[in-house]
């Protein structure tokens, strides 16, 4: 697999860019769509495809496009798995106490990624999922990532294009740095329909051994916004409590250490 082909790529790489092709959340995607993707031919991405579709990493369906198979979203799993499994106990605690939806996200390059989530009964609008990645700007989480990252991370994602996801997203840099360095003061981040029409959200860092963060949140309607900041004290008591575990022998704190921006 790591044999280099006439265009000077390995193998390894080729593939590695099919399965980066669903990074951006779509269901299923032509033969087309993935070689234009992957930047590679369609012979190549026919035969590679279909190695992939014979271990089980992607799925033909129907209509003959390809979707992320079974047996590779098996092996996603145990990603975080040591840091989701040591969380969880506090995460199901955070939610009763609270009854709003729960999640707890780490930094992934310049993403925020939703490691564990427990969902609330109301109907706030959902924008990730477990294993989804969401801006890091735009988030709770993401923003208490932001700030409690090292400096060079922070400068370097202000320099980035900043995705405005809806009219009240904050995307001027310098404005941002600004609430970055209120969050690192506060220890908390808010956002109030920065993702989603409809939804507001507060979080707190979790720290970890070997200097990793993760960020706990909570999502709750945007009408009870004026609210957000009376579940400071159950995260901060539940993000206390994860500290606690996860500095445990196998507690999942080492494994935390996110590939850099």
């Amino acid at each position: 697999m790591g044999a280099t082909r006439g265009d000077g790529r390995t193998v390894t790489s080729k593939v590695l860019a099919l399965l980066a092709a669903y990074e951006g959340g779509d269901g299923a995607l032509s033969l087309t769509d993935l070689a234009a993707r992957a930047d590679i031919s369609l012979p190549t991405a026919h035969r590679l495809v279909g190695e992939l579709v014979s271990w089980g990493a992607l799925e033909k369906d129907a209509q003959g496009r390809y979707a992320v198979g079974l047996r590779l979203w098996e092996v996603g799993q145990n990603a975080g798995r040591q840091l989701r499994d040591t969380a969880r106990p506090h995460l199901q605690d955070l939610y009763s106490l609270t009854q709003e939806t729960t999640h707890i996200a780490i930094r992934e390059g310049h993403e925020a990624l939703y490691i564990d989530r427990l969902y609330s009964t109301k109907r706030v609008p959902r924008a990730s999922r477990v294993g989804g990645r969401l801006p890091l700007h735009a988030t709770a989480v993401g923003k208490v990532l932001l700030a409690f990252d090292e400096d060079w991370v922070r400068e370097a994602y202000l320099h980035r294009p900043l995705e405005q996801s809806t009219t009240r997203t904050h995307v001027n840099p310098v404005r941002l740095a600004e609430e970055l360095q209120l969050v690192r003061e506060q220890g908390h981040a808010v956002t109030l329909e920065e993702m989603r029409p409809g939804s507001c959200s507060i979080a707190v860092p979790v720290r970890l051994p070997g200097g990793g963060i993760a960020g706990l949140g909570l999502v709750l309607l945007s009408t009870q916004s004026a609210n957000l900041r009376k579940h400071l004290p159950a995260l901060l008591g539940v993000a206390g409590r994860i500290e606690e575990a996860a500095a445990r022998p196998g507690g999942g704190g080492l494994v935390l250490r996110p590939r850099r921006s």
